[in-house]
């Protein structure tokens, strides 16, 4: 994959911050020439370690005001399509194969709690494969962004 050094490190650093900040703007704020920061981003983005630029938004301003995990066994012949089935929900964020006492964690955010209701009681119920349920409402929650270092 190439090395990755202290600048590339820097360039991430402020990208995971905002990435919708220029490269003159980025340039300035760690020191660097601006054709230095625009090839070192185009060279991350060729070697994968950027995958995409993105935009977050604030969902409860959509009026998303529940934030649920849901916990799902289901039929190991029908995983693959039941995960696909979860990806058509609309309030359906990711879904994740995992070891432990479920097969599937999904991730929902819902309108409320009558929205959340339907989901797991119809729309997931609907899906064949799917054996068990376990919904966990989310009550708060904290999060950070990540810090990356150079392996030492």
């Amino acid at each position: 994959m190439g090395k990755i050094d202290d600048l590339d490190m820097k360039i991430l650093k402020e990208l995971v911050n905002d990435a919708s900040i220029s490269v003159p703007k980025l340039s300035k704020k760690i020191n660097v020439n601006p054709s230095v920061v625009y090839s070192r981003i185009k060279r991350l983005i060729k070697r994968g370690l950027i995958k995409k630029f993105t935009v977050i938004v604030n969902e409860q301003l959509l009026g998303y005001n529940i934030d649920a995990i849901v916990g799902a066994n289901v039929d190991s012949k029908r995983r693959a399509a039941v995960m696909d089935a979860l990806l058509e929900l609309e309030q359906v964020r990711s879904v994740h194969e995992v070891t432990g006492r479920f097969d599937l964690i999904i991730f929902v955010k819902a309108r409320n709690l009558d929205e959340l209701r339907d989901l797991i009681s119809n729309k997931f119920a609907a899906i064949d494969g799917i054996t068990h349920t376990e919904t966990f409402v989310e009550m708060c929650s904290k999060s950070r962004e990540p810090v990356y270092s150079l392996p030492k």
